[in-house]
């Protein structure tokens, strides 16, 4: 037994997501989501990929329980598709009962093979019916009632089968890829180039804002009318990295640390803990960034049973004297790999913003944890992509020990944030279960614990890091 270790009844096991693994999906009912249009607009994904048939998930639910019962998995971290519930999207609109039984089956079957199922309502595929009736989150109030009515569908047919509910994957990114950047759907930006409609210096934080407000809405609604008789606990999940000063001997570069996670992180945190935004992000952006009412307040401020965490990797911060320009988002500064020294924050992956610090992870769980009043945290996604894994011959591929250094750097990390650092953390989700669609990558970046043979059969075969993890959680979980 180390010395670092992580509590008896901790829950580890693997993530995924509904758009990026399901295909099938106009099946049994399913409607376009933004990304299914997205994806249909030439020039968005690498090589023209889309999430039509992905994993082929929708059609191998046993394969993938098969998977997690092999690996020895826990807990199964998956989204649900808005859009297969409710194809249309919104209050009023029909509830597709064939989408809802193919969910409802697969948790059953979770719980048959021993698997603890933790479901996320949103992880970024808004319907598409949403977005063109009313511009989706651009549109609080609509935005915020049709995702409560879509939550209480869920919440009332898994009833207590469900003990962990998620209700927002990274906000972050839906609201600065999807409004800002353009990369992500709805592809919406300043930047003419990219997209005839947008607004960068503003729509981010409208969509930030519904999101907090829509969240807010579905906690209520279910501990109002669910959490006493179906028992469970429900979260949102937030990303961001760590961050290390560019000079660690200039105040303005450590200042521009702090206002880097506040931007990144603490712009969806503070609300939820604090009930305002933070005075960075106020100072900056001014009446851009909307102003909270009463009522809505009320709703966010204390909506968190758990802190939902995701994070990768981490930064070195340098800090600009130029005044910030309309479209930035990070805080005005510089966000480089490499410090003053010339020295990387890590080791090249095949993701350009990915460079594995696991002592970034303890780092950040601890100030995260600081910051707010020491919640219960779930690990909701952490993994890493391989420099050129996708050319690599199958046998190569397997043999994945940069995967398993990495997760043995951060399951460690989390091992000594929880018994040194007294962070109170009860569950790990791997990113992934298998490689999937990469969303504006496509299938140039593998990020499974599985191969996924997309050329020909979608067959899935294990890799050295699936069969790793289990013995490194086995490591540090403690026995009595």
């Amino acid at each position: 037994m180390s010395d670092s270790y992580l509590p008896k009844d901790f829950l580890w096991g693997f993530a995924t997501a509904s758009y990026q693994i399901e295909g099938a999906p106009h099946e049994d009912g399913r409607a376009d989501s933004i990304w299914d249009t997205f994806c249909r607009v030439p020039g968005k994904i690498a090589q023209g990929g889309t999430g039509d048939v992905a994993c082929d998930s929708y059609h191998r639910t046993a394969e993938d329980i098969d998977l997690l019962k092999e690996v020895g998995a826990k807990s199964y971290r998956f989204s649900l598709s808005w859009s297969r519930i409710i194809p249309l999207g919104g209050r009023n609109d029909p509830v597709n009962e064939k989408g809802i039984q193919h969910y409802v089956k697969f948790v059953d079957d979770l719980h048959s093979a021993g698997i603890v199922p933790m479901v996320t309502l949103f992880h970024w595929d808004l319907p598409d019916g949403l977005h063109k009736r009313y511009g989706g989150m651009l549109n609080k109030d609509e935005f915020v009632k049709d995702f409560e009515n879509y939550a209480r569908v869920c919440f009332e047919a898994f009833g207590s089968k469900v003990k962990y509910w998620i209700t927002f994957n990274e906000p972050w990114c839906s609201s600065i890829l999807g409004y800002s950047t353009g990369l992500f759907a709805p592809g919406r930006t300043s930047d003419r180039s990219k997209s005839a409609e947008g607004d960068s210096s503003t729509e981010p934080w409208i969509a930030g804002h519904s999101f907090l407000v829509a969240h807010g809405a579905a906690v209520k609604a279910y501990r109002d009318d669910f959490k006493a008789k179906d028992g469970g606990q429900i979260g949102i999940t937030l990303n961001g990295d760590w961050v290390e000063p560019w000079d660690p001997n200039d105040p303005r570069d450590q200042e521009a640390c702090v206002k880097k996670l506040e931007f990144s992180i603490c712009w969806f945190g503070d609300p939820i803990y604090h009930g305002k935004y933070p005075d960075s992000m106020r100072k900056q952006l001014g009446n851009r960034l909307p102003e909270w009412s009463a009522e809505d307040i009320a709703l966010v401020k204390g909506s968190n049973d758990f802190y939902g965490m995701n994070h990768y990797c981490a930064n070195y911060i340098k800090h600009r004297d130029t005044e910030a320009e309309p479209e930035d988002f990070h805080g005005n500064m510089d966000i480089l790999m490499q410090n003053k020294d010339g020295e990387w924050i890590g080791p090249e992956t095949q993701s350009v913003w990915l460079r594995p610090n696991p002592l970034g992870f303890r780092r950040l769980i601890k100030w995260l944890s600081d910051r707010y009043g020491g919640p219960t945290f779930y690990v909701t996604e952490n993994g890493t992509s391989l420099k050129g894994e996708n050319d690599l011959p199958m046998e190569e591929l397997l043999n994945d020990e940069f995967r398993c250094e990495y997760f043995r750097g951060y399951v460690g990390a989390l091992a000594d944030a929880h018994a040194k650092d007294g962070v109170d953390v009860r569950g790990y989700s791997a990113w992934s279960l298998m490689d999937n669609f990469e969303w504006a990558e496509g299938y140039e970046t593998r990020f499974g614990v599985t191969f996924v043979d997309y050329e020909h059969d979608q067959k899935r075969h294990p890799k050295k890091s699936a069969r790793e993890i289990g013995p490194i959680f086995d490591k540090y979980i403690k026995k009595e």
